[in-house]
């Protein structure tokens, strides 16, 4: 274990200061706005009816950390922030960031949470903050998909079951790297409709079967030899997790795959750093979910009826991968 030093304490807790900038900007949808041209402080305020002395305040505070630049009184957002930040650039994260900020509302209960005071966030209050979730699972998925497609090796499946598949950047993934595939996507009705679109634009619409339910409560299309579990078994209980386990072994055919893709813990549950803070998300966003070691999903799967069950790949990034068959006969 390093030395932490008192300054570094007190600069982790002063981190919150630019995050929360940054997320009001993005809430505001300010890059967007100021990516065409510089506008003053006043002509920003009359488009967005602010209140003028916090908005240049705030125009000031992401002038200073660079996310704006200000030029005789005039703001504007440079071209390589604006292919970050802006809605309408091709490699955007602002649903990230956006998620984010609905994910800061709920982080903001955790000492209650802990002392059991308070209860988890509901999961999305509005409809742009599920708008937001699934366009964070795009924007994850693009630096992620194609090395875990590569990882998988699909192999001879042919048909597809992507649970919880939300935009379906992983069922285009396999899609596209497996000619002949087809898939389902089963998912909420309304996410279902963002999937349509996502799909539609990647050209493979035609080759996928959208199938609207809730896994948790309905049974899953059968027929599959191949089917996905991605990002999907931290938001619940290991008894949760082991009835979702039951319902894709029956939904495969006799020797077919599953793949688990999450945040796999170390038996430590401390690596990775990455997992170990996301079981926070977890903790203020659910009544259940946590991040889970190998041996715990192992044990679930075994529980479930599947075999030979391997860690593909170590987690780094909520890349880890476990695969499962369900037995042959």
């Amino acid at each position: 274990m390093k030395t932490v030093t008192a300054e570094e304490v007190l600069t982790l807790a002063g981190n919150y200061r630019e995050c929360r900038i940054l997320l009001t900007a993005a809430e505001l949808d300010l890059f967007t706005l100021l990516a065409p041209a510089a506008l003053s402080a006043e002509q920003i305020a009359a488009k967005l009816n602010a209140e003028l002395r916090g908005l240049t305040i705030l125009l000031d505070a992401l002038a200073a950390i660079e996310l704006l630049s200000k030029r005789d009184g005039r703001y504007h957002c440079e071209p390589h922030i604006a292919a970050c930040l802006a809605a309408d650039a091709p490699g955007s994260v602002l649903p990230r960031v956006l998620h984010s900020a609905t994910q800061w509302r709920k982080w903001s209960d955790l000492t209650g949470i802990v002392l059991g005071t308070a209860e988890p966030g509901t999961a999305f209050r509005t409809p742009a903050d599920l708008r937001a979730f699934i366009g964070t699972m795009a924007v994850a998925a693009r630096p992620l998909a194609a090395s875990v497609v590569e990882a998988v090796n699909a192999g001879s499946a042919r048909n597809l079951l992507d649970v919880g598949g939300g935009p379906g950047s992983y069922t285009a993934a396999f899609l596209k790297a497996t000619p002949g595939m087809t898939a389902t996507l089963f998912d909420k009705p309304d996410v279902l409709e963002i999937a349509r679109e996502q799909l539609g634009a990647v050209g493979v619409l035609d080759r996928v079967v959208l199938v609207g339910g809730d896994f948790y409560q309905d049974e899953l299309p059968g027929g599959h030899d191949l089917a996905l579990l991605f990002a999907i078994i931290h938001q619940s209980s290991p008894a949760r997790n082991l009835d979702l386990y039951r319902k894709v072994f029956r939904a495969l055919s006799p020797g077919g795959r599953i793949l688990v893709r999450d945040h796999v813990l170390e038996p430590g549950r401390t690596r990775p750093r990455r997992g170990a803070i996301f079981a926070i998300n977890m903790l203020v966003a659910t009544a259940g979910g946590n991040c889970y070691t190998f041996d715990e999903i192992h044990d679930g799967l075994g529980e479930a009826g599947f075999e030979r069950i391997g860690l593909l790949q170590q987690d780094e990034r909520m890349n880890g991968l476990v695969e499962g068959f369900r037995p042959t006969t």
